[in-house]
């Protein structure tokens, strides 16, 4: 379970329906005002519950428009007591006013969630950053639809999931809204706030956004040119992009890592250097709406579902554009891997090691294993039946290994057992094997 991963993850006794976010921001002085609705199913009788929320205060909480009988907070839970208690399988509708300075949280990961940039918003929540800047359930495979407004001083773009709808200007400050009807994990969820230009691009029958400061122009233009082609060898490998739209984000501040969130990629400049020394991460970003975004892990254990599919992406726009093959690539990062410690259980390795470089790497390994076993016609049926049965859905380890055992007509627990469930790093096999 998460809880084996996170300190104090999610809530129990309902699922999340829809979070509906309303945000008024002051980039100059870092103010957060907001109301949170949020539309739960209470899974089981609920005398009290609870939401995650981070380093923000609760000014007051309704439930199905009638104020709550109490509520109280700790370092990172909102516990709330209805006026009555909520029985099994009824919705019922949470609205919380909150404020505060948002900032990132600490974790073992480094400080994750909404943070200052030099001029503008970053948020970055994986895994466990989405309560800083709004309540909720934070579960990676508790999903849930989004509505967004922001609020921010005139002269500022933002960019958050979904489909931007209206904008209006008013006294100075302009409220832009976004709309993402499918399921999305709270990690996912996001909101970039900078003085970013957006210049439309066509991805194929898919539409993309570049936003970022107009000074990086031609980089980003430069660097982000292989998008098109990239989503046409993504389409063809993996089945219909699963989101309405594509944006690239690209911040005017450095950044150690670009991030993806739900139909959207986040990039610092220094990933825009105009000579595409980021191309094998702007794959990898891509990669992620369909492997991680679309079909998302149902419990952090899962993470190689993510991490090591978009590294196996790597490969794929590799072969796709005229480099190195998947296999001649694997070949090397096995030999590279194989000089390093050995002691991560892929399938579990546990919540120090999940966003470790072998993890990626191992995952993707695995996929190429699979695939020299079973061949590329069997291989690509099974990644395009995985992102279409899981479709805005959550799954499992064990989930993909049935999954693949059903595709390839024989079981593959022996090949699965080897990379995911040892540590040994096992031999890549033989083609056809």
């Amino acid at each position: 379970m998460a809880v084996a991963y996170l300190p104090d993850p999610g809530n129990d006794g309902y699922s999340t329906l829809s979070y509906d976010l309303d945000l008024s921001y002051r980039v100059a002085t870092n103010r957060l005002d907001a109301t949170a609705v949020i539309t739960l199913l209470a899974t089981a009788d609920l005398p009290r519950f609870s939401l995650d929320l981070v380093r923000l205060r609760a000014s007051k909480v309704r439930v199905d428009g009638t104020k709550a009988s109490r509520f109280s907070q700790s370092a990172t839970k909102l516990s709330i007591t209805p006026a009555a208690p909520i029985p099994a399988g009824e919705e019922f509708v949470v609205t919380v006013d909150y404020a505060g300075s948002p900032a990132p949280r600490n974790s073992t990961w480094g400080t994750v969630g909404w943070e200052e940039l030099t001029d503008g918003v970053i948020v970055a929540s994986q895994p466990s950053g989405a309560p800083t800047w709004f309540p909720c359930n934070d579960d990676p495979g508790d999903k849930a639809s989004y509505r967004i407004a922001v609020s921010v001083e005139e002269g500022y773009t933002v960019v958050a999931n979904g489909e931007a709808g209206s904008r209006s200007t008013r006294s100075g400050r302009t409220t832009w809204h976004f709309d993402q009807p499918e399921p999305t994990s709270t990690y996912l969820a996001t909101v970039q706030i900078g003085r970013y230009e957006l210049v439309p691009v066509s991805l194929g029958a898919v539409p993309g956004v570049l936003a970022g400061p107009p000074k990086l122009r031609s980089r980003i233009g430069h660097d982000f040119g292989d998008l098109p082609e990239m989503m046409a060898c993504f389409v063809d490998a993996f089945g219909p992009y699963p989101f309405a739209a594509y944006t690239v984000v690209v911040t005017d501040d450095d950044l150690e890592i670009p991030l993806e969130a739900q139909g959207m990629a986040i990039f610092g400049a220094n990933h825009a250097d105009g000579h595409g020394s980021a191309t094998r991460l702007v794959a990898h970003e891509l990669a992620h709406q369909w492997f991680g975004n679309s079909v998302g892990v149902s419990t952090w254990r899962d993470i190689w579902l993510n991490e090591g599919f978009a590294c196996y992406s790597e490969w794929l726009w590799s072969e796709c554009s005229g480099g190195a093959t998947a296999s001649r690539l694997a070949a090397e990062t096995r030999a590279r891997l194989a000089k390093l410690g050995q002691e991560i259980v892929l399938g579990d390795p546990g919540p120090r090691s999940m966003f470790d470089d072998r993890v990626y790497k191992r995952g993707a390994l695995t996929l190429q294993a699979l695939r020299l076993t079973v061949g590329d016609t069997a291989f690509f049926e099974t990644l395009r039946s995985w992102t279409e049965v899981h479709r805005h859905g959550v799954a499992t380890t064990e989930d993909f290994v049935m999954h693949a055992s059903r595709m390839a007509g024989r079981p593959l627990g022996d090949l699965f057992d080897a990379w995911l469930d040892r540590t040994p790093l096992p031999e890549l096999p033989a083609v056809g094997r």
